[in-house]
């Protein structure tokens, strides 16, 4: 028995030794032995050849189908591959003058777009996982394709294995490596006066100890335009896919956090950090509280020895594929905003967290059991805000901006339908614009 831990003990020496010196030290100092290089390169060719050959199985299918009969409504396109409908560009307003004009009496215009709306309208599809074209070998998104062919189950149970055996441990080590080192590193810098190295070392502690989480998920991050980063003194705002969205960001540079104070865990991480360098944290009654809230933000941007604020105006997580409002809090300060749009890559795993359907840890398992966290940041220019110009349209103006940039969908829609009901007074205005729209210019001509 002395043997076997022995031997047990010295397999855990080896492995943190690989650990340490392979990962740990390379990320610390911001750079990369490769290995996840060499990684990520045999992934790409891999799910490219599964992709092929679900293709090929398709083709064949579609070649065994000589006839099949289907009942489609007219102008309505069937659900594609991809599972989301494919429907036409332009407004609804346009789309209705035009009928007006052409067809006053067609009603299959309105079956299609109710049909649309039941099936899949453009807010609650938000707050599920995106849609993949191809299956990427994840048992999550397809459970089908696994039987396509002899090949695929084998590279699928192979990829079980890999994820489940020799990722997962790697990932759950190095987390728990970087989040102790934090703790450890913050709380030590804590005890230094208020110099100059003090703020150096802090910094420095934390993009290690998140460059250590970001190397434990795989992550290959581009980031794009970085002679606009954020600078001291201003808030950095950026859409919202994930909690991960943090380690992404200050795996680049470091930022001054806002949230509620928590306890456990949580807690013991927030107040060491906020030993090192000044963050803002607030009580659940503080938090209600808008005009506490935005003076003590205005009071950290306005020393500009202080590190940029990073906020999510959002609110909640989003799917990867749109943004939504952003409530007009953070941009009532009147400083510098610095926009960031992230988007993720869905071929190698969904980022998103479904914070209604998975816990926190639970969600950290799928990620830590995906093949590799792939994302492109676009670092876009300071905006402030213009003369004549309120919170709300400042906030709508970043908003575009950054939608624009990472190729997302740009709603007007609070993120907070994700949880609670539509207002009423909100229906009533929807229902008199859409009967506007319905009954167009008439309307003043019959009130003359």
């Amino acid at each position: 028995m002395e043997d076997f831990w022995a031997g047990a003990l010295w397999a855990l020496k080896i492995w943190l030794y690989l650990i340490i010196s392979l990962i740990m030290i390379p990320a610390m100092f911001g750079f990369s032995l490769g290995i996840s290089e060499t990684y990520m390169s045999i992934l790409v060719k891999t799910l490219e050849w599964a992709t092929l050959k679900i293709q090929k199985r398709y083709e064949q299918i579609l070649n065994q189908m000589i006839t099949f009969d289907c009942f489609v409504f007219t102008r309505v396109s069937c659900v594609c591959a991809s599972g989301l409908i494919q429907r036409e560009d332009g407004s609804m307003e346009k789309e209705l003058g035009e009928l007006r004009r052409s067809r006053p009496n067609d009603c299959f215009y309105f079956t299609r777009k109710g049909i649309e709306s039941i099936v899949e309208d453009e807010v609650t599809q938000r707050f599920s996982s995106e849609e993949l074209v191809s299956w990427n070998l994840l048992t999550r998104t397809n459970n089908d394709f696994q039987y396509i062919s002899l090949k695929l189950t084998l590279v699928y149970g192979l990829g079980i294995f890999v994820r489940y055996c020799i990722l997962a441990p790697l990932r759950i080590t190095l987390a728990c490596i970087g989040l102790t080192w934090l703790v450890i590193g913050t709380s030590a810098v804590g005890f230094l006066p208020n110099w100059r190295i003090k703020s150096w070392l802090s910094e420095w502690v934390h993009v290690m100890c998140y460059r250590i989480c970001a190397r434990g998920l795989s992550a290959a991050i581009r980031y794009h335009n970085r002679e606009n980063k954020p600078q001291k003194g201003g808030i950095c705002v950026a859409n919202h896919t994930s909690p991960i969205d943090i380690v992404i960001l200050c795996n680049d540079g470091c930022y001054a956090m806002v949230g509620q104070v928590h306890g456990g865990l949580m807690g013991v991480v927030q107040r060491a950090m906020e030993r090192s360098c000044p963050h803002v944290w607030f009580e659940r009654a503080e938090m209600k509280d808008r005009h506490l809230v935005t003076k003590r933000l205005k009071d950290h941007v306005n020393d500009k020895k202080k590190l940029p604020i990073l906020i999510f105006p959002e609110g909640t997580c989003i799917n990867n594929t749109s943004v939504m409002m952003f409530k007009k809090g953070s941009f009532e300060i009147g400083t510098t905003i610095y926009p960031v749009a992230i988007k993720y890559d869905p071929k190698f795993g969904d980022a998103f967290w479904n914070s209604s359907k998975y816990s926190m840890v639970s969600y950290l398992l799928r990620m830590m059991t995906s093949w590799a966290l792939v994302c492109n940041v676009w670092y876009l220019p300071a905006m402030h805000q213009q003369q004549g110009e309120d919170a709300v349209q400042f906030a709508n103006r970043v908003k575009s901006a950054i939608a624009h940039q990472g190729g997302l969908v740009d709603l007007q829609w609070d993120g907070g339908l994700k949880r609670a009901k539509v207002k009423e007074t909100f229906k009533e205005w929807e229902q008199k614009k859409y009967s506007n729209m319905v009954v167009g210019d008439d309307s003043s001509s019959n009130s003359d």
